[in-house]
């Protein structure tokens, strides 16, 4: 597979596209709802600090429920009266009520890729040449 350099030239044409771009959003189906949630790429910010939760051994945790929490657009799982229905202590709670531990896991890795987290940048093999 074959790439081509980017340029400024490129880089300089796309200018409006790249400053404006949309958070980008995506449909999941989730088993054990038998539904379907819209995710959307987590806020720089967002991914940060799911990254430093992720690195201490008391919070790590709770870094993917962060995630899920922050990305979740369909259904608002920040909305308060869901998490009043489902007294939750602290607004991240709701994200283990409804989804089950894989699914927290999946969700937030789908959120994470689609801000570019572990995709979208690949390394290409160069031949070595003597």
């Amino acid at each position: 597979m074959s790439s081509k350099k980017l340029t400024v030239a490129d880089l300089i044409a796309q200018k409006d596209q790249l400053k404006n771009k949309k958070q980008r959003t995506q449909p999941l189906f989730v088993e054990s709802l038998d539904s379907e949630i819209v995710i959307r790429e987590p806020d720089p910010a967002v991914a940060i600090e799911a990254v430093e939760m992720a690195q201490d051994p008391e919070k790590s945790s709770l870094a993917d429920a962060y995630v899920v929490y922050h990305t979740v657009v369909e259904p608002n799982l920040k909305d308060g009266e869901l998490q009043k229905a489902y007294g939750c202590a602290e607004p991240t709670d709701i994200v283990k009520y409804i989804f089950r531990p894989g699914e927290i896991t999946a969700i937030s890795g789908h959120a994470l890729q689609l801000a570019g987290y572990g995709s979208g940048v690949r390394k290409i093999n160069q031949d070595l040449k003597n």
